[in-house]
């Protein structure tokens, strides 16, 4: 039923080089939010525009299918190539991606008619860590695309959308920490003292 897909197609410019290969903890970043997810997937896919970077992950690998459309034809090209009817979109730099969360969202849309379950916290809305009904998005996200919209919500107005509270997720995310991603080398150096923080806090 459930379609993982992890995203690593961005430019990872303020990183300087490919943030989801960096090590984290000892494995490379995209790893450890693969092991994170890869629970809830009846298929789990990686989309990249560096698909040769990202063999030894033994998964299937997609490029965008409409280049150079930033993060909107990224969530296209995530949408188009799960084969199941929902869909999980998870950025590769959110080393806490919480399945509990994910499947809290995932439940969402089989309880209800619900096009996609989309977190919203202070910052925004988290498209990257949010499950989405294949079918019913689709046509929206292509028709804003032909359109020439930008915005990776530009088509959110056009589909029922279930938007989840900061208070809704908390059972789910008691540490605030699963829409927290990494962009520099001291965003990364931070996320894993947090990690190692939390891996002491199990072991006390």
């Amino acid at each position: 039923m459930l379609t993982v897909v992890i995203q690593a197609g961005g430019a990872s410019r303020r990183m300087g080089r490919d943030k989801a290969l960096l090590p984290f903890l000892g494995k490379p970043l995209i790893e450890r939010v693969i092991e994170r997810v890869s629970a809830l997937a009846d298929e789990l896919v990686v989309t990249t525009n560096r698909p040769e970077n990202y063999v030894f992950l033994d998964v299937p690998l997609y490029s965008d299918l409409i280049p150079d459309r930033g993060a909107l034809g990224g969530l296209y090209t995530a949408l188009s190539v799960a084969s199941q009817p929902l869909v999980a979109v998870v950025a590769c730099d959110m080393p806490f991606a919480s399945s509990e969360l994910l499947g809290w969202e995932r439940d969402q849309l089989i309880a209800g008619e619900y096009a996609a379950a989309i977190p919203v916290t202070p910052s925004g809305s988290e498209p990257f860590h949010s499950v989405y009904r294949r079918e019913a998005c689709l046509p929206a996200i292509l028709s804003a695309i032909q359109a020439n919209q930008w915005r990776v919500d530009s088509w959110y107005d056009q589909v029922a959308i279930r938007f989840l509270s900061m208070d809704e997720m908390k059972s789910f995310d008691s540490h605030r920490l699963a829409f927290r991603n990494v962009n520099t080398a001291e965003d990364l150096a931070h996320a894993e003292q947090i990690a190692l923080g939390l891996t002491d806090q199990f072991r006390s």
